[in-house]
């Protein structure tokens, strides 16, 4: 009797002198964790041997040479390279970016042609992984390429979700690039993921306000009067809960953000600083908005610690859990609006 298919989560290594390979490691080392899903991590055996040593684990893995080949219910490792990678714990390193980038390409195409279910992504430099054939700020923008939908950075735990308006931009150019129908696009996914992939029927959003006390009558900003609450009274005239704006500075402070399902922050230090405050090492990075599911932890490379055997893994195994039941959700959701449409049409 075969074992039951689990979903294979397509992991790329990150960068390769942070703490992405140890996450990696003592995450998977547990055998249990092939009760949830298989993993298929894209990078090479000599890497991830070097890092079993390194890091003293006991991890058994199974080398592949495609995505194609993968084995339920073991760790798979898809040989994207065969040298062996000077890895130097700590250190920014051009070299090593570039096999971050292989490793996330790689994972991507898989997750495209269907050969893993959902991705998983270990940390990255954004300023190494620059190139010729990358050039982009981060994981985000090149999924809004290479998949279908509209891409949303959306921060989750169980009681705090933050979707960002902008988000890899100078803060200079904010204003700039808000409109009307950046605003309506990004509600729009919000509603649509918190139905889709978290179960929850009639979502309630929260705006935040672009300017500091939502302008305070124009003093200080026109640009919450102009655009933003029209907007918001748009969408409510179309039946979506949607409120505010809000004065972002006392928001998070007063609770406030519990009695909305989401925020949706102007832009990335107004939605992550409070995120991160609030649930630092229990966050998860999720994209949402496209058709296939990206999950990340809340954390960077933490060169500081890299090699060391001190990162945390809360966070890496929080996406994990996330992504999987994200994966489940959307599935779910998909089969009852299959039902409920075969029923209107038979």
């Amino acid at each position: 009797m075969h074992k039951e298919e689990k979903i294979k989560v397509g992991i790329s290594i990150g960068d390769l002198n942070g703490i992405g390979g140890e996450l990696v490691i003592k995450t998977f080392e547990d055998s249990r964790m092939l009760d949830f899903c298989t993993p298929v991590i894209f990078a090479s055996a000599k890497t991830i041997s070097f890092l079993k040593n390194h890091f003293n684990s006991d991890i058994k893995f199974n080398g592949i040479h495609g995505a194609d080949k993968v084995l339920n219910g073991k760790v798979n490792v898809v040989n994207i390279w065969k040298e062996n990678v000077d890895i130097n714990f700590g250190q920014e390193d051009k070299k090593i970016g570039d096999y971050a980038i292989r490793s996330f390409k790689a994972a991507t195409k898989a997750l495209k042609e269907g050969n893993v279910d959902i991705l998983l992504t270990a940390p990255i430099n954004k300023s190494n992984i620059q190139s010729e054939d990358f050039n982009f700020p981060g994981h985000t923008d090149y999924l809004n390429q290479e998949l279908e939908g509209e891409s949303l950075m959306f921060m989750i735990t169980e009681g705090l979700k933050v979707g960002l308006l902008t988000d890899h931009i100078p803060v200079k150019d904010i204003a700039d690039n808000i409109s009307e129908e950046l605003i309506a696009s990004k509600i729009e996914t919000i509603n649509n993921t918190l139905i889709q992939d978290f179960g929850i029927q009639k979502p309630k959003i929260a705006v935040l306000g672009i300017n500091p006390h939502t302008g305070d009558n124009g003093v200080i900003g026109s640009e919450d009067d102009t655009i933003l609450r029209p907007t918001i009274q748009k969408l409510k005239d179309e039946g979506k809960l949607v409120f505010g704006p809000y004065s972002a500075d006392s928001f998070f402070g007063s609770d406030g953000y519990k009695n909305f399902d989401a925020i949706l922050a102007a832009y990335h230090d107004q939605g992550l600083i409070p995120f991160k405050t609030l649930s630092f090492g229990q966050g998860v990075n999720f994209t949402a908005g496209l058709d296939k599911i990206r999950t990340s932890p809340d954390h960077g490379t933490a060169f500081e610690i890299a090699g060391q055997g001190k990162a945390d893994t809360n966070s890496f195994k929080e996406a994990l859990f996330s992504g999987l039941q994200i994966f489940k959700n959307r599935t779910l959701y998909k089969e009852l609006r299959k039902n409920k449409l075969e029923k209107v049409t038979g």
